[in-house]
């Protein structure tokens, strides 16, 4: 299989998540920055230009990284990233989509509203008005995930789940762009390190 790569936390993910499950990949480099996921040939393989985009042997292509995930833990059940049985499917995913509006949405929106405003005003619609604000959106999520984790060793209970990988590939995200964790989330930094140590945390992404 084939993933079309590139700089940034999404395609992080999904490398990280291929990895957890020793799932080769592929890595097809897009330049981004230079533009060339808005060239007639990428927009082929995928409309809304932005990566990373799975491509199966055989198969038609696969964006967003939900898709994606969802995608190769049905092709490879172990180890579960996503819950083994209904239930921890169902906490997994209730996790997964609590990280993504608590803390990725406003994270990327006010990213893109100030220091990735060169880069993504001719491409998505941006809020500068607003960046600042976002940006205490998502650190509010942080601490409201704080709160939640406890003693827990990750986000969703016991195991790793995909509600790990991508937080982790976001708060070190967020570290590079001015929305790192506060020094007061003490068990975010624990979990941080953890997750830091798995082998997956170790793929370029940058």
């Amino acid at each position: 299989m084939k993933l079309y790569n590139s700089i940034g936390p999404n395609p992080r993910l999904v490398k990280m998540f291929a990895a957890e499950k020793g799932l080769k990949l592929e890595l097809v480099e897009v330049d981004i920055i230079g533009g060339e996921s808005r060239q007639p040939a990428y927009l082929a393989i995928n409309p809304t230009g932005t990566t990373p985009v799975l491509a199966p042997d055989g198969g038609r292509p696969i964006a967003e990284t939900t898709a994606i995930c969802e995608y190769l833990e049905e092709l490879q059940a172990s180890p579960p990233l996503i819950g083994a049985t209904p239930a921890a499917r169902a906490e997994a995913r209730m996790w997964w989509r609590r990280v993504d509006l608590l803390v990725v949405q406003p994270m990327t929106a006010g990213f893109r509203g100030a220091e990735g405003l060169p880069l993504f005003q001719d491409r998505v619609v941006c809020l500068p008005q607003a960046a600042d604000d976002l940006k205490r959106t998502a650190q509010q999520g942080l601490a409201w995930l704080e709160a939640q984790i406890g003693d827990k060793p990750y986000i969703a209970g016991d195991a790793l789940t995909v509600a790990d990988l991508l937080l982790f590939c976001f708060v070190e995200f967020g570290e590079k762009v001015g929305q790192g964790l506060d020094p007061a989330h003490v068990r975010l930094a624990a979990w941080r390190e953890r997750m830091a140590a798995r082998p997956s945390a170790a793929l370029p992404w940058l």
